[in-house]
């Protein structure tokens, strides 16, 4: 399964941005989409995380982005989502989407990165 990001753009502080994350498939099932930033000389590092368990899904925010970005998916559309609010210039770099998921019931589950998507955030 390929995994296509897109939404990135140059936006002023105090902005908003949607990020989408699409597969090129269905997924079997899902264990874990998340969204991670990556800016010149640093590691990947992990924004937000929604993880599926038996009793529901939960999320996992950097602390530089609670309360203003929000994760989700649409099972139906295959496609993940991160919302970003309240832009800061600290929040560019380029984002990756991340899947940890069996694309079928045979396959188990693995890992899958997006292309990565510039989120460019001016004062």
């Amino acid at each position: 399964v390929q995994l296509q990001a897109s939404g990135g753009g140059s936006v002023q502080a105090g902005g908003s941005l949607r990020l989408s994350c699409a597969a090129s498939r269905s997924i079997f099932s899902i264990n874990a989409t998340g969204w991670y930033r990556q800016v010149p000389g640093k590691q990947r590092e992990s924004v937000a995380v929604l993880i599926e368990t038996t009793t529901g899904d939960t999320t996992v925010y950097a602390d530089s982005v609670k309360d203003r970005f929000i994760i989700s998916r649409d099972n139906a559309k295959n496609t993940g989502y991160l919302q970003m609010n309240s832009l800061k210039p600290e929040d560019t770099g380029v984002y990756y989407c991340n899947w940890h998921a069996w694309v079928t019931e045979l396959t188990g589950p693995e890992n899958y990165w997006g292309q990565g998507t510039q989120v460019t955030v001016s004062s």
